[in-house]
C-alpha cells in the first residue's frame, strides 16, 4: 500500500502518484500523527495544476485527522491524543509530521473522519460569517455551489446565525440538499437568471453578502446581485479565477465592497484557531452543525477523488482514507 500521494510534476490528475515516502522523527513543536482521513479540497487541485506554485516533488493535501504516535518537545499534546488540522501541506498520507501550532484536539463524541471534514471547509465557512462578513438577524445573504463542501456549512452558520439565505445549485439533488440544510430559497444557477431572482426575492435591493467560491462563472452576477455597499467575498474558483477587474464596477455598482480571503489570514494565532475549531466541534456535538460527507476514497484513488470534485459530481466533503 502507498504511504503517500506524490505530485512530481504540474497538471492534470493523472500526475498524482502513489509513492512510498518515509517520514523522520518529530523535533521540538511538532507532532507525528497516523493520519485516519484527510480533506479533499479545491485548493489541492490548484496546487496539483500548478495555478498555485509548488516546489516539486510535494504530497498534496492541506488537513486532516489522526492519533498522534509520538509528540515533540514543547508540542502541548501526548502520544494517543486524537488531533486533527488544517493549513499543513503533506495530509494525503498515511503518516505526517503536523506542527503542533495548527493542530487541534478531537473531542470526544466526534469521529476523526468528521474532524477530517470539518477542519478546512469547516474554518473557511467559520470565518466568512463570523469575520469576512459579520452575518446578524436579518441579512440577506447569497451562497453560491450551496450543496458544496464549504456550501452546506456557509448554509447551516449563517442560518444559525438569523439570516436569510438564498442558495444557488447546479442540479435537483442539491437543491433538496441545499433545503435541508436550511436555505430559504434556492436557485438553479445552471438554467435560470440568478442576479434576477435575487433581486426579485429581495424586492429589488440586493442582497447583503455573495459569498462565491465558484469565480469566472458567476462573477458578473454576484456583482449584480448585491445591494447598496454589500459585499462579494470571492473565496474561490471552481470555474476558473476571475479576469482583471475594473475598480469602478464597485463604485457603479452602489459602492460595493469585494475582498479574496483566504483561511491562513483568518487563523495567524493560536486564539483565532481554538476560537473557530472550538465553536465548530461544539455545534458539531451539539446537533447544530451536520458534516455532510459525500464521498471516501482510498490512499491510492486520490486521482479518482480529484476528477469527481473537478467534474461536479460531488456534494458534500470528500475523504482519502490511508
Amino acid at each position: 500500500m502507498p504511504t503517500a500521494v506524490q505530485v512530481t510534476k504540474t497538471g492534470g490528475p493523472e500526475v498524482l502518484e502513489p509513492a512510498e515516502v518515509d517520514v523522520r522523527a518529530p523535533e521540538a513543536g511538532e507532532l507525528l500523527v497516523d493520519v485516519a482521513a484527510a480533506g479533499v479540497n479545491y485548493i489541492d487541485t490548484y496546487q496539483r495544476q500548478g495555478i498555485y506554485p509548488m516546489d516539486v516533488p510535494f504530497v498534496l493535501g492541506l488537513e486532516g485527522a489522526g492519533t498522534v504516535v509520538e509528540a515533540g518537545a514543547e508540542s502541548g499534546f501526548a502520544p494517543g491524543d486524537r488531533v486533527a488540522w488544517q493549513g499543513s501541506i503533506g495530509s494525503y498520507a498515511a503518516r505526517k509530521l503536523v506542527p503542533a501550532s495548527v493542530a487541534v484536539k478531537v473531542p470526544e463524541g466526534v469521529s476523526l473522519e468528521t474532524a477530517a471534514a470539518t477542519m478546512l471547509q469547516g474554518m473557511t465557512a467559520h470565518y466568512l460569517v463570523a469575520s469576512t462578513f459579520e452575518v446578524k438577524p436579518g441579512h440577506d445573504v447569497l451562497i453560491h455551489a450551496a450543496a458544496g463542501g464549504v456550501g452546506l456549512l456557509l448554509v447551516q452558520l449563517a442560518k444559525a446565525r438569523g439570516a436569510r439565505v438564498i442558495g444557488t445549485v447546479s442540479t435537483e439533488e442539491k437543491a433538496k440538499l441545499a433545503r435541508e440544510a436550511g436555505a430559504d430559497e434556492v436557485i438553479r444557477y445552471d438554467r435560470e437568471d440568478f442576479a434576477k431572482i435575487t433581486r426579485d426575492l429581495t424586492g429589488g435591493e440586493g442582497v447583503d453578502v455573495v459569498y462565491d467560491g465558484v469565480g469566472k462563472d458567476t462573477f458578473d452576477g454576484s456583482l449584480a446581485s448585491l445591494k447598496v455597499r454589500g459585499l462579494l467575498a470571492l473565496f474561490g474558483a471552481s470555474s476558473g479565477p476571475v479576469p482583471p477587474v475594473d475598480p469602478q464596477r464597485l463604485n457603479s455598482g452602489g459602492s460595493l465592497y469585494l475582498t479574496r480571503p483566504t483561511s491562513a489570514h483568518y487563523t495567524r494565532t493560536r486564539e483565532e484557531i481554538d476560537w473557530r475549531s472550538k465553536e465548530l466541534f461544539d455545534a458539531i456535538q451539539a446537533g447544530e452543525l451536520t458534516i455532510r460527507i459525500g464521498g471516501k476514497y482510498p490512499l491510492a484513488d486520490a486521482r479518482q477523488a480529484h476528477e469527481d470534485l473537478q467534474a461536479r459530481r460531488t456534494t458534500g466533503k470528500l475523504l482519502l482514507i490511508p
